[in-house]
This record gives structure tokens, sequence and C-alpha cells, in this order.
């Protein structure tokens, strides 16, 4: 990767008090994803996982106006309970993207990278999001990635320590 590349790319780093298995269950079943995805008071109302390379990763967002908004995207790399990579430029059967202008990440191809590595007292999350450009990156920035990655993380936590895996 070179600096040009990664002044493209945004990062978010945590230790949660969480297994890895537990987070990618919740990364990895629709049932599981849909109550912390979004940051409330937003709202994850559908949800599709086809976990294989080039499958589906499909949600609907909910504003709190209820207004509805598609993503679609596919699996680029999965490595159970440590990696996660998807796109939104790559539909499923690698063909692109034609969908963009209409998801709720503005228009803005995006491939996204999940990595869990167990240490003591938890999983360090990892998450690093590439954009295509730096008017992607500056739109992602200012639409509160730092903000509303940390509050769906947060919600994970809480949704696990819950009981929702149960």
């Amino acid at each position: 990767m070179t600096d040009t590349t990664a002044a493209l790319d945004l990062y978010f780093q945590r230790t949660v008090p969480l297994e890895p298995g537990d987070i990618w269950r919740c990364w990895t079943r629709p049932e599981h994803l849909m109550p912390w995805f979004c940051p409330l008071p937003w709202k994850t109302v559908s949800c599709e996982i086809d976990l294989q390379v080039g499958g589906a990763f499909k949600t609907v967002m909910q504003s709190p106006e209820g207004q509805q908004f598609p993503n679609l995207g596919i699996y680029l790399d999965i490595i159970s309970n440590r990696r996660l990579v998807w796109t939104n430029a790559l539909e499923p059967g690698f063909r692109p993207a034609t969908t963009l202008a209409d998801n709720s990440c503005g228009g803005f191809a995006m491939t996204a990278i999940i990595e869990l590595t167990a240490v003591d007292g938890g999983t360090l999350y990892n998450a690093r999001v590439l954009h295509a450009n730096q008017s992607g990156k500056q739109q992602h920035e200012a639409m509160g990635f730092e903000q509303g990655w940390g509050q769906a993380l947060e919600q994970m936590v809480a949704y696990i320590k819950g009981g929702g895996l149960t």
C-alpha cells in the first residue's frame, strides 16, 4: 500500500470485552446483524447474507423518518472468526455495481475490512474502509464514520452482553 492509497482509507480500532466468535456471529448472521448494525435511531430492516466469496451482502437501512436505503455488495475475503472483507463496488457474480447512487453510502464505492484478534480480556476490533477517491473518503467522514461505527460497535456489545446470541 502506498501513502497515496492509505490517504483514502478510514480506520477504526477498539478493544472490546467479547470473544471473536461472538463478534463473527453478529457480522455473519442476519438475525444477529440487524439489531446493532445501524447507529440508532437508524435501523436495519432487512439483511441477506450469502457468506461465501462473491456472495451477496444486502441490507436495507431505514432513517428515523422512515426512508429506506438499500445496500448491495459482495464478500471478497472470509476467514472465519478473524477477517471479513466486502465491497459495494461489485454485485453478486462479481458484476460491477449499478446501484451506488441509490444506496445509503451516498453513492461512493468502498471496501470494508473487519479484522478480529483475540487479546487478554476480549478482542481487538479493527475496521478499515477503503475509498476510490478523496471525495468518497471525505463524504464518509462527513457522514460520521468514527462516531457511527463506534456507536454500532457499542450496540453490538450491548446486544451480546444482553443475551442476544442465545
